[in-house]
């Protein structure tokens, strides 16, 4: 569980978040989305102590991140960062390894069962064949996986990850999300892709201008009017047998017919 309550932070005396709550409890997928420059990646940050807020707490499992080592925050929180890897020369198993040093003794060898759990996690992003090869000859998308595998083999109860589906193509940005959704703890995610959000996330929490616009769940925050005060974009919601779809729009062309009829309804 990870649990934000007014969490404030600046960048060179530029405030970034302005009291941000957030709430995932445990087993939940909670989505960050909002335009670039919203403050998700900073809130991710700050959820695992990577930032420390200026004003506010954060609690994982209920107690403050801010007080816990750096092993125990890596036991209770695995992250995928948006520029995250491992060095040059190591293979993609050796990568996925990594994820199992919170649970090593400092300098002790890996185990039978690290090895275990790292090979599972390849296999459970679609990667064993990987194994062997250098991380730095992947592609974007291979590396994605590796790097999600790496997390996954931490088998920490809290997993955060920004951006996740990039480099990913269609088929393995849903099999990712849907992945993360199957596992049972507690997940965190910055989406940039509003439907992926609405598809795979419990929750939502809609940033602008660091603040939170809106929070809960899919349906109820990834409305039109909504998507179109935050993003400027037109949106239309369609509505499928499992869900909801937007299908968005450039904003209207000044002296065009704008986003509202001559009543004020959206269009």
């Amino acid at each position: 569980m990870i649990r934000a309550r007014g969490v404030r932070f600046a960048h060179r005396d530029r405030p970034v978040l302005h009291g941000v709550d957030l709430d995932a409890a445990d087993g939940r997928v909670v989505g960050l989305v909002g335009p670039n420059g919203s403050g998700k990646t900073t809130l991710l940050r700050t959820l695992h102590a990577s930032l420390r807020p200026s004003a506010g707490r954060v609690e994982v499992d209920g107690d403050d991140v801010g007080a816990l080592s750096t092993r125990e925050v890596a036991r209770r929180v695995a992250v995928v960062a948006q520029e995250g890897g491992g060095a040059p020369a190591l293979t993609v198993a050796e990568v996925v390894l990594l994820g199992r040093t919170p649970h090593r003794p400092a300098f002790a060898r890996t185990s039978a069962a690290d090895e275990d759990a790292a090979a599972a996690a390849l296999e459970r992003v679609g990667a064993l064949d990987l194994a062997g090869r250098p991380f730095a000859a992947l592609s974007g998308g291979e590396r994605q996986r590796v790097l999600i595998a790496r997390a996954l083999a931490q088998r920490a109860p809290n997993l955060l990850l920004d951006e996740p589906t990039n480099h990913l193509d269609v088929r393995y940005q849903h099999e990712v999300l849907a992945l993360l959704r199957g596992l049972g703890r507690t997940v965190v995610v910055v989406l940039h892709d509003l439907d992926l959000a609405a598809a795979h996330c419990d929750e939502v929490v809609l940033l602008q201008r660091g603040r939170v616009v809106a929070a809960g769940a899919p349906g109820e925050v990834l409305t039109p009017g909504a998507v179109r005060a935050v993003y400027g974009v037109r949106a239309h919601r369609v509505e499928l047998g499992d869900g909801f779809a937007l299908v968005l729009r450039p904003p209207a062309s000044p002296g065009a017919p704008g986003l509202h009829g001559p009543h004020g309804e959206q269009r």
